[in-house]
């Protein structure tokens, strides 16, 4: 049985080595390059569910939108003392029914359990608040269909942390780029997300995919945002998809592989995700995204140039015009205030609702129809 501190216990091993690696290389995740922060808070905002380090990470990009984390609550003891220690302003909440009655409190973050991070959206947007949980937001297919529901009767925002493109420096640049006309009208995206196994550092329940949904509804379900998002895509379809327990057997109800391709009504994409990445690369993954337009090519990097310039954020530009390396590290991240806009002017600048659901729909159909290799 997997408890949730057992979830915990075993959740902080691998963060912390993951840490170390991301920062060594430089990632792009937000909480390792903050921005300016707000000067005044323009909302508050608390926390539900930290059982995973991508919480700082979600935090961090809400104050720098003008938030102010006011409370928190963690069902664990010994979770819930290591968060004290890092915010120690910030109230400590006795029950979720507390954050949830309290009508100060504008918005609720999570990074719980993957299994139980959809039904918390639900009561949070029935409590009159909006959400923002860590990926992936929803395991499955009726999980989704209650979480839009509940949003169409309630009119509050579910959004997702698809951290790959909202705390990616490059990605951020290739939007702009893209809006930009650089490389013309986007064909086709080619999205790879590629993980460290670590096996030690790793908790039991990441070999049951009852618990995190299955490796394309997890770990590639950011590469399903991208594809909407870089091809302008508003309707979209699965053409096929695969996964596998290629290598790890010891873990049947594991996968280690998967792939998916898709058509939306504004290009096509492919995906691939596994756990295969080496120890010897110096980052838990070398993080991939190629986008094909009609007059160019932009190739990103993420994490980690494998041979070449130190650090992550490596954006590569060929046009007609050019064939360049572009410098990402001044490029502003806007999520943060987007969302925190979005929440108090009722807009949906950061990510619309309708983006959000259906990327995670892909995934999950993408999931859910796969066929198994061996």
């Amino acid at each position: 049985m997997f408890t949730r501190r057992h979830f915990f216990k075993t959740s902080a091993a691998a963060a912390t080595v993951l840490t170390t690696k991301s920062s060594a290389a430089d990632s792009f995740f937000n909480i390792m390059q903050p921005e300016r922060l707000q000067t005044r808070p323009r909302l508050r905002f608390a926390v539900c569910g930290i059982n995973h380090g991508h919480i700082h990470g979600m935090i961090n990009a809400v104050k720098q939108g003008g938030g102010e984390l006011v409370a928190f609550y963690a069902a664990e003891p010994d979770l819930a003392a290591a968060f004290a220690k890092q915010y120690p302003t910030v109230r400590q909440a006795r029950s979720e029914d507390e954050i949830l009655e309290d009508s100060s409190i504008s918005a609720v973050l999570s990074s719980g359990i993957p299994l139980d991070r959809a039904p918390l959206g639900v009561r949070v947007m029935q409590h009159g608040k909006d959400y923002l949980v860590d990926k992936p937001g929803i395991i499955t297919l009726e999980q989704l269909e209650e979480a839009r529901r509940v949003q169409r009767e309630t009119g509050r925002i579910y959004s997702i942390q698809y951290s790959e493109r909202f705390d990616s420096r490059a990605t951020v640049r290739a939007g702009e780029l893209v809006a930009a006309g650089a490389i013309g009208k986007v064909v086709q995206t080619i999205g790879m997300g590629p993980h460290q196994m670590n096996i030690p550092a790793r908790p039991s329940w990441f070999f049951d995919k009852k618990y995190y949904g299955g490796i394309i509804c997890d770990i590639g379900s950011h590469q399903f945002d991208q594809f909407l998002f870089f091809t302008g895509s508003t309707e979209a379809r699965i053409l096929s998809s695969q996964i596998g327990l290629v290598h790890y057997k010891q873990y049947p109800q594991f996968e280690d592989f998967g792939d998916t391709t898709m058509l939306g009504n504004g290009g096509s994409g492919y995906v691939r995700v596994d756990w295969f990445t080496p120890d010897g690369l110096k980052t838990w993954g070398d993080g991939r995204l190629t986008i094909l337009g009609t007059e160019g090519y932009i190739e990103l990097r993420k994490n980690i140039d494998i041979v070449g310039r130190a650090g992550g954020n490596h954006l590569f530009l060929v046009n007609k015009d050019k064939a360049e390396y572009v410098d990402c590290r001044d490029t502003v991240l806007t999520f943060g205030r987007q969302f925190v806009d979005d929440v108090l002017n009722r807009t949906e600048t950061a990510m619309t609702q309708h983006h959000c659901f259906l990327a995670t729909e892909l995934s999950l159909l993408a999931q859910k129809h796969a066929t198994v290799i061996l």
